[in-house]
């Protein structure tokens, strides 16, 4: 491992608090269910971390417009995620603070990814989400809430390029991961249930793609949190060998980026993603399938 200079990607409560009311800071609810798609809007409208507006995994981080080789939970283009932006009023030089309901799995890790691949280089996760900060008594806001953003921002901005730099993160297609070599490791973040393909809830196949080994993305948290950085730098540390670069992947593109998350804070550089992952894989019946551990 090449060690990164960044600052950890994740931030405290406390730190957060002190923040809030700063008139440059954004906030970003990313709260998502995906047992119930609206179940994250409707959580929001209820209440939230102040001054907060709302990112739909479906609607404003994805893409289902694209083909299902793309996966489940498609990347939006630059073009559409910078009117998004746009929207919430983030420049490239707006501090971001992301959070979901906990985990920063669902989907707030997707929303950190996305702003960095953009070029943002001041985004932040909250570290254990809206239960942490509601388990710490801390401001909330119950005011009714413009769901959608605000909608009076000027489109023409996009045509002006405002600074945003989409590619900035490393990403790969399934013809990059079927012809990797042995200085790639390809990690699966799903639950070693699925990996194995001893069950498969969402995708068409059960098993993961041959060679990947696995990480659960759960494996990066304590009691809700994340782990301290030395103990996620020896666990990473144990599965990838010097000299190697990971290459990310999951079911759908979204909890690979929570490993992302979880490497950087460990002090890696940012990892590559296969946001495809293994629904866009098994998009095409001819690639090979690998089950068992």
């Amino acid at each position: 491992m090449t060690a990164s200079n960044e600052p950890s990607p994740l931030v405290d409560i406390e730190t957060l608090r002190a923040r809030l009311g700063a008139p440059s800071l954004r906030v970003i609810d990313a709260r998502f269910d995906l047992a119930d798609a609206d179940a994250g809007r409707r959580a929001f409208a209820a209440s939230r971390i102040p001054g907060a507006v709302y990112a739909h995994l479906d609607d404003d981080l994805s893409d289902h417009a694209k083909p299902a080789s793309e996966g489940r939970h498609p990347l939006p283009d630059a073009d559409r995620f910078a009117a998004t932006l746009a929207r919430w009023r983030i420049t490239p030089a707006t501090p971001v603070v992301v959070y979901d309901g906990g985990s920063g799995a669902m989907a707030a890790a997707r929303a950190w990814w996305l702003l960095r691949w953009m070029g943002h280089a001041d985004v932040r996760v909250l570290d254990g989400g809206f239960a942490a900060w509601t388990a710490a008594s801390a401001p909330m806001e119950t005011a009714p809430a413009d769901v959608a953003g605000a909608a009076d921002e000027p489109w023409a901005r996009l045509a002006e390029g405002d600074g945003w730099r989409p590619g900035s993160t490393p990403t790969v297609d399934a013809d990059a991961v079927a012809a990797r070599g042995a200085s790639v490791v390809l990690v699966d973040a799903r639950a070693r249930e699925r990996f194995r393909g001893d069950v498969e809830p969402l995708d068409p196949k059960a098993g993961h793609i041959p060679g990947a080994i696995n990480r659960p993305f759960a494996e990066n948290l304590a009691a809700g949190r994340f782990k301290p950085r030395p103990q996620l730098q020896a666990e990473w540390r144990a599965l990838l060998p010097e000299d190697t670069a990971p290459w990310l992947s999951c079911g759908s593109g979204v909890t690979a980026c929570h490993n992302a998350l979880a490497l950087v804070h460990a002090g890696w550089p940012m990892p590559t993603l296969f946001a495809p992952s293994w629904s866009g894989w098994v998009s095409d019946p001819a690639r090979p399938v690998a089950t068992g551990d």
